[in-house]
């Protein structure tokens, strides 16, 4: 057994075996975690260093989870959009697979809180070959990302066999990987998975490091492992009260994940699902974070900071209002809240789309 697969299996299910070590009552903790599965591993239990702090937020049951009357279990109306079992087709060229039910920690906020990591979701041999022959009949799919759960939580042999099935069809350029691991059990991106990953090229790894203290010397370590295997890292993070919703706290964690390779992708508003109601945050705190960070920061290190639209409209970029106004002459705001205008160049009308407005009226 490797290594990463004894501190998987040493992971806390159960809330008693956490507040013993913090000294308070589980009893309000016991009800949450028999609705929303818990999952602990050793590695990440180490980072939470008080009761209520940013890691322990994100991974210790709270009563608030069984107090949402809100959000609805599918938001995004995943199994609306799911042509064949555990896969999500949205958007024209690109489709959701999921491949693992399990995750290496159960995070509270999860988008898919309703069935991973629970008997709701159920990913076998024949939904995997399902989902593969769906792509291959569909010849508009151009991107594959492999999402779950925690598509490396696979066995090397398994994710090997996935990835070979995808490049062997033609129309699929590119596959994607979503995962924590890197954040939750950096151990498991070890030189014989990277040894996989790296046959299968133009392969992209998006992770999902939501606070600084998550930016330790041990997934540091395996984010190297991945870069220098050529495999370009992006970062999905989420917009969480009391876990990262400061625009110092956010500025720190983007600094670091350039520091380490990882480039800054998408800050998400968190999504309306049930149980994480607590979690959400007003936009107009997303929006000052990303004016905290424009002109601050570099470029590189500011996020797309979108909405994934309830009802499966997909994502939904929201961005401060640097546009003044827009004629003869644009009228400019800068981080600074200063004012520049900008000589604006009449738009060219092309003679044939003239032609149709001339026709019609």
């Amino acid at each position: 057994m490797e290594t990463w697969q004894k501190i998987l299996q040493a992971a806390i299910t159960r809330p008693g075996e956490v507040t013993r070590r913090f000294g308070i009552d589980p009893a309000p903790l016991e009800a949450v975690a028999a609705e929303y599965p818990m999952r602990i591993n050793p590695y990440y239990l180490s980072l939470i260093k008080e009761v209520g702090d940013p890691i322990w937020r994100q991974a210790v049951p709270s009563a608030e989870e069984l107090q949402d009357s809100v959000c609805p279990a599918d938001p995004l109306e995943e199994e609306n959009q799911s042509p064949v079992p555990n896969l999500v087709h949205r958007y024209p060229d690109r489709v959701l697979f999921l491949v693992c039910s399990e995750c290496a920690m159960y995070c509270r906020f999860c988008t898919r809180k309703r069935k991973v990591g629970g008997e709701n979701m159920q990913i076998t041999r024949e939904s995997i070959e399902g989902g593969l022959d769906y792509i291959r009949n569909h010849g508009e799919i151009r991107d594959v990302i492999l999402s779950g759960g925690d598509p490396l939580l696979l066995s090397d042999e398994k994710l090997d066999g996935i990835l070979k099935a995808l490049r062997a069809i033609p129309h699929v350029e590119i596959i994607r990987i979503g995962s924590r691991v890197p954040v939750v059990l950096p151990q498991r991106i070890t030189p014989a998975l990277v040894r996989v990953l790296r046959k299968y090229h133009p392969l992209f790894l998006n992770t999902h490091f939501n606070h600084p203290d998550e930016i330790t010397e041990q997934a540091a370590k395996a984010c190297a492992r991945l870069a220098d295997a050529g495999i370009p890292l992006g970062n999905q993070s989420v917009l969480l009260r009391d876990v990262n919703n400061d625009p110092a706290v956010m500025k720190r964690l983007m600094q670091k994940l350039l520091a380490i390779r990882v480039r800054p992708y998408y800050l998400y508003q968190a999504d309306m699902v049930r149980g994480t109601n607590h979690f959400r945050t007003s936009v107009e705190e997303g929006l000052e974070i990303i004016r905290a960070l424009r002109g601050h920061s570099s470029g590189l290190g500011v996020p797309a900071y979108v909405i994934d639209a309830p009802g499966g409209g997909g994502k939904i970029p929201l961005l401060p209002d640097y546009l003044q106004s827009l004629g003869e002459e644009v009228v400019l705001k800068n981080y600074l809240g200063e004012t520049y205008r900008y000589a604006n160049v009449a738009q060219e009308v092309p003679e044939e789309r003239r032609r149709v407005a001339n026709e019609q009226g």
